[in-house]
């Protein structure tokens, strides 16, 4: 694989072990995937993990989760390879399904440099919960939409949580100002959540736990209150007007890519 966003399966002289893998890299074409984060564990680099924006996912239906994780196991012994692949709306859940396979939270967890930045430090926290969470979050659903307000949202079942286990992970952009947050909602089951989604009636409720949170997320939720605010949210459920493609057919990608 080549420095920068290029992607490459760097997989030369090698065969597919199964017919899985084989298809994995067949529906890719490398000019659409470009790279957001990558490790390869030394020394013979036999395992590689990548997170990648697929942008051809841009051009199909829309709302689909554009973020593609990738896990290559190379048996050079065998001259042989495995791919898995596992799509999500959010780079942090694409991570940590990663990382329960073994590429270290660490390594994944550094992007490359021009990409939209973290507007807070408690974006940064949700994203390495996410990141650190192994199996917890069972995701229910997902959304992507690049069109005003630019946002992913993903819907998922928190097994820890003791109360108002569906949790919701809010991502919004500001492309003007190339940063994005990071938040998380609880709601007591999935039809409040949806409706929340859909209406956007209030700001989306702090999961119970938050009001036992440790001193630094206390201090990023102090210095949000300080500050001007964060990106009004709007509503933008699966129903809700979007604006046409500048393109018949495809939605240009305004997220992490600058």
């Amino acid at each position: 694989m080549n420095d920068g966003f290029d992607f490459d399966f760097d997989l030369d002289e090698l065969a597919p072990a199964d017919d899985a893998s084989a298809e994995a890299v067949e529906r890719f074409w490398s000019g659409d995937l470009r790279a957001l984060s990558r490790h390869h564990i030394t020394p013979d680099g036999s395992h590689g993990f990548v997170v990648a924006h697929d942008q051809s996912v841009t051009w199909g239906a829309i709302g689909e989760p554009e973020i593609t994780a990738i896990a290559v196991a190379r048996d050079l012994s065998w001259f042989t390879y495995t791919v898995e692949t596992s799509y999500h709306a959010t780079v942090p859940f694409a991570q940590a399904w990663l990382v329960e396979r073994g590429c270290p939270p660490e390594k994944i967890a550094k992007l490359y440099g021009d990409l939209v930045k973290p507007a807070d430090d408690l974006t940064v926290q949700v994203e390495r919960k996410i990141r650190e969470s192994g199996t917890r979050y069972v995701v229910l659903d997902t959304h992507t939409s690049d069109f005003a307000p630019s946002e992913t949202w993903t819907l998922t079942r928190d097994s820890r949580a003791a109360e108002a286990p569906i949790r919701v992970f809010h991502e919004e952009w500001e492309t003007g100002a190339d940063t994005y947050t990071m938040r998380e909602g609880a709601f007591a089951d999935v039809a409040p959540a949806r409706s929340w989604l859909d209406d956007r009636d209030g700001p989306l409720p702090e999961p119970p736990e938050y009001r036992y949170a440790d001193g630094a997320v206390l201090r990023a939720r102090a210095a949000l209150s300080r500050s001007a605010g964060t990106p009004a949210t709007s509503k933008a459920g699966l129903d809700a007007p979007r604006t046409p493609p500048a393109e018949p057919g495809r939605r240009p990608f305004q997220g992490r890519l600058m």
